[in-house]
This record gives C-alpha cells, sequence and structure tokens, in this order.
C-alpha cells in the first residue's frame, strides 16, 4: 500500500482496531494501536494517533482513555448495541422456530460485529426452547420483504399456498391455483409468521403462514378491504384466534379458581373484564374464536376451568369432548 494513500485510510483502521479488538476491559496503548496499525501495513508515529483519536471523538466517537500502569489505554466507551442488549438479541435469533440454522449463524455472526471481539465470544450462546425444531425453510425471508413491499405499495399480492403432504414434501392447494389477496399487515404468533389479509372473493380477513406461500407476486391491482380494516384490532385478533386457527368470533363467560387469573391476563390481555363469582373463583368475559383449537385450550386447563356460556358454545364444547371419547370406545 503506497504511503499516501495508507496514511489516509490510517484513521479507518485505527476506528476498525478500537471497534473490534477494545472494549472496558481491554484498552489499548499507543504503543499496541502503533503494532495494530502495522499489521495494516501503515507506518505512523504516536502524535499522529493521538491527533487522529480527537478527530473520532470530535464525529462523535465515545472513546475512553484509561490511566494504568498495568493495563491502561484507549477503548470504545459506547456502541450502537450494549451487550446485554445484543445477548438478548441473539437469544430471539437462536431460539426461532421460523428461522433455519443457517440463518440464525449468520444473523449472530453479522451481530456479533456490533461488539468487541472479545465480548464477541460471549454471544456464541445455545438457547434450548423445548420442543423447538428449526424450519428448513428459507424463503420466509424473501417472502416477508414481499409482503412489506406490498403493503408499502398498497397493492395486491398472488402466490401459491401450500401444505404438508404424506411424502414429507409442501404441495400446492387448491391444484395450483393462485391465491389473491390484500395484504393489510404481518404479524408473528406462536412463533410463526402469518400475513393477514383480505379475501376479495371471499369478502372476509383471513390469514396465511408466510412459510406456506410460494411464488409471491406484487399485483397492479390496488389492495382491498379500507372498510374491514379500518376498525381492525390485531392484537385482538391474534388473542382471540387459538392457534391461528379460525371460527365464529363470539364472546364466551369462562369461570377460573383465582389462582389463574394470571392465565386469563397472559392468554386475553390485562384489560380482560373479570368479576369475582364466590371466595375461590372469578368470571372472565373474553372474545374468541370458536374452534376446535379453543376448545382444545380449555381441555388442557382440566377440570378447574368451566364454560359457563353461551348455551350453544357449552353443548358444542360437550359435543366435542363427547366425540374425543367415542374415539376410545367402552372399557371391556
Amino acid at each position: 500500500m503506497a504511503r499516501g494513500n495508507s496514511q489516509k485510510l490510517k484513521i479507518l483502521y485505527l476506528l476498525r482496531i478500537l471497534q473490534e479488538e477494545t472494549d472496558e476491559r481491554h484498552p489499548l496503548g499507543a504503543a499496541a494501536l502503533l503494532q495494530r496499525l502495522e499489521a495494516y501495513g501503515i507506518q505512523a508515529e504516536r502524535k499522529s494517533v493521538y491527533d487522529d483519536i480527537e478527530q473520532l471523538r470530535s464525529f462523535g466517537y465515545d472513546i475512553v482513555f484509561v490511566k494504568s500502569r498495568t493495563q491502561g489505554g484507549y477503548y470504545l466507551g459506547s456502541r450502537e448495541f450494549e451487550l446485554p442488549e445484543l445477548k438478548l438479541l441473539v437469544d430471539a435469533v437462536q431460539a426461532s422456530k421460523f428461522m433455519t440454522a443457517r440463518k440464525s449463524r449468520e444473523l449472530i455472526g453479522k451481530l456479533e460485529r456490533f461488539a468487541s471481539r472479545e465480548e464477541g465470544r460471549q454471544l456464541q450462546r445455545q438457547v434450548y426452547v423445548a420442543g423447538r425444531i428449526k424450519t428448513e425453510q428459507e424463503n420466509i425471508y424473501y417472502n416477508v420483504d414481499a409482503i412489506h413491499r406490498a403493503l408499502q405499495e398498497q397493492v395486491q399480492v398472488s402466490f401459491l399456498y401450500m401444505e404438508w403432504g404424506l411424502d414429507g414434501k409442501l404441495h400446492p392447494r387448491k391444484e395450483g391455483a393462485l391465491y389473491r389477496v390484500s395484504p393489510w399487515a404481518l404479524l408473528w404468533s406462536d412463533e410463526n409468521y402469518y400475513m393477514i389479509g383480505f379475501d376479495g372473493e371471499a369478502a372476509m380477513i383471513k390469514h396465511y403462514r408466510v412459510d406456506k406461500m410460494q411464488r409471491i407476486g406484487l399485483l397492479e391491482e390496488k389492495r382491498q378491504g379500507e372498510e374491514e380494516f379500518s376498525h381492525f384490532d390485531l392484537p385482538a385478533y391474534a388473542n382471540r384466534t387459538f392457534g391461528m386457527y379460525g371460527g365464529q368470533v363470539t364472546q364466551v363467560n369462562l369461570v377460573f379458581p383465582n389462582g389463574m387469573a394470571g392465565v386469563v391476563m397472559d392468554r386475553f390481555g390485562k384489560d380482560t373484564r373479570m368479576r369475582r363469582v364466590d371466595d375461590g373463583h372469578f368470571q372472565a368475559r373474553v372474545t374468541v374464536a370458536v374452534s376446535g383449537q379453543f376448545f382444545g385450550w380449555l381441555a388442557g386447563l382440566g377440570n378447574q376451568v368451566r364454560l359457563a356460556g353461551p348455551p350453544e358454545v357449552v353443548s358444542a364444547y360437550r359435543r366435542h369432548l363427547q366425540d374425543i371419547v367415542s374415539v376410545y370406545g367402552e372399557e371391556n
């Protein structure tokens, strides 16, 4: 590298050294900085390094000097992300079901660049979540990007919607016919991405799992459903749609023991209406999409919880339980 060019790049290499090799526990003195610069083929004097550090400080970089006989020197004080923030992001990436193992490693590698080399080693963490299986579908990243573009441009999208077959492969629904939907929102629920949109043909709001969408195309037609989405409450939609399976939206009354107030708030939100029934129980009135998934959630809570109304939903739940029992027949 020619001396003139190397001197022009010196301040950039100095910044790289500070970013990659220094933190509060690992400062570098002037001699060490000169040695690192020399490894890049840059000859420098102490005074020029001091001048460059002052220039970087003037530009806004938080470069701290520690005076110590044993381990004094300079380090980059504040960064775009603090180490605890990076650890939180890495944990989220590692635990995400919708993200492939390869993509998780790539993103964690990029996050490491926001920390020093020593701190970056702490980001090589393994977060294990019970029952968590990583997806093998890489198309989700391109799908999300395409849907975001459609949302920004307010246009309809077309796509193939897939389902799993017994051969372990994805096959298109509707014999390969393209779906045409007006996207209005993206929702992350139960570790999956969903596109919330308006189906003009059915004249209703529907949702689609993004990882099961293929060959997404942006159409020229402007999206439909403005009136339906003018009063659409996305958090409420997510709370009442169990496992993102639709059903008739109904208000139901559920009776819980007092110790399960947290279960209600976790599922339906802290603003859920709850009233005392007796010393040990309370009733919650909530809006749900009545489906097999809702009944499954209710059955999973056991006999502590009682569905108190309306009568038609209670009857449907009773039939649901009886149908399950009938599969197993009578005991001899």
